[in-house]
């Protein structure tokens, strides 16, 4: 028995009875709203499954684990966000009287790629996080491959082509292990977009990802806003961003920081960078450092890496 069929043994639901076609988005949106542990059986060779609805995450839900074995590509089709999860939202049912600081539910997503997802809105919440949505709880990313996400073109605010996460549960730091984001398009954030939140970041890869606003933030008159963050978008005050043995290379910001763009509003953020390679992430507008713009506490780290 290969290690994911152990797993499989052990998951709350099992997604598809040996064949593709036995994997359906329904069946996926049914298994996120249920919770627990969830693998799929979809036959041997590589899937994707289109979402015709995006899986919602219940705050009833303690713990929510995808895991697609390496096999499973859950796609938006262009169209839609993949996954929604928001404690302070009550149609997912409020749980506790502090939204935005509850323990649960902890989101995994594991050995999976998530492509396609699109969202386009005015509204910062339905227009950030053209793959992933989360807010609350904890959230964890491994061995996760994102591509061609888009998120609200543009907006001072609006982010995460591929993820946006907001209030996590005693600010603990959002982990992102082996996980590559590439071809992802935003106002802000061509992967990853966050306010108040820490990453982790180790292991991982990104590529080709860009942020297409215009107007930085707060935007320059007569222009919409947006445009930073090639890669990573991060925004808030006390909060942390650690990249270990990570890629960033040929991202894009039209304004500032083609791969990274920190600002701590009171400066109190950190930022450290090791063992690491940021090449070629050009910032249009603004920098102060190769491919980062950084306001926090003193200067970022860079410890045995490579920027610029």
């Amino acid at each position: 028995m290969s290690s994911y069929d152990a797993q499989r043994a052990r998951a709350s639901t099992v997604i598809g009875t040996g064949t593709p076609a036995s994997c359906t988005s329904r069946k996926v949106v049914r298994a996120v709203r249920k919770g627990g542990r969830i693998s799929f059986d979809c036959g041997p060779e590589p899937v994707t499954i289109v979402m015709k609805s995006t899986a919602e995450v219940r705050n009833t839900s303690e713990r929510v684990v995808i895991d697609g074995g390496g096999l499973v590509t859950l796609s938006g089709d262009r169209k839609r966000r993949i996954l929604y999860q928001n404690t302070c939202d009550e149609s997912l049912v409020w749980t506790t009287s502090h939204c935005n600081d509850q323990a649960t539910p902890r989101l995994v997503l594991k050995n999976l790629t998530l492509r396609d997802g699109r969202v386009d809105s005015g509204d910062l919440e339905d227009g950030s996080g053209g793959a992933v949505y989360a807010r609350g709880g904890r959230l964890r990313i491994v061995n996760t491959r994102f591509i061609d996400n888009r998120c609200t073109r543009t907006g001072p605010d609006h982010g995460g082509a591929a993820v946006r996460v907001l209030d996590q549960h005693r600010d603990r730091p959002v982990v992102v292990r082996r996980s590559e984001f590439t071809g992802g398009v935003c106002s802000n954030g061509g992967a990853l977009s966050s306010i108040g939140v820490s990453w982790r970041v180790t292991d991982s890869v990104f590529r080709d990802n860009r942020a297409i606003g215009r107007g930085a933030n707060p935007a320059r008159d007569g222009t919409p806003g947006g445009g930073s963050g090639g890669a990573i978008y991060a925004d808030g005050n006390d909060f942390t961003i650690r990249l270990d043995r990570v890629r960033m290379e040929d991202n894009r910001a039209k304004e500032g920081g083609g791969a990274v763009f920190f600002v701590s509003n009171d400066r109190t953020g950190t930022m450290t960078v090791t063992d690491s390679k940021l090449r070629r992430n050009p910032s249009l507008g603004f920098e102060n450092w190769p491919g980062i713009f950084f306001l926090g506490q003193g200067e970022p780290t860079f410890i045995d890496s490579v920027i610029r």
